[in-house]
């Protein structure tokens, strides 16, 4: 088996195989929120 001394470089993108958006951190809040305000309405009823 030959071995292979070169070193791979990839920048983020290539390496995730695609382009990550910060919707992530969006969703998460959103939900957050509304589990917040759920809790709440059920506390008050």
């Amino acid at each position: 088996m030959a071995e292979n001394d070169e070193s791979i470089h990839l920048d983020t993108e290539q390496a995730r195989a695609g382009a990550t958006p910060h919707m992530t951190r969006y969703v998460l809040g959103y939900g957050l929120v509304l589990v917040i305000v759920a809790f709440a309405v059920i506390l008050l009823f």
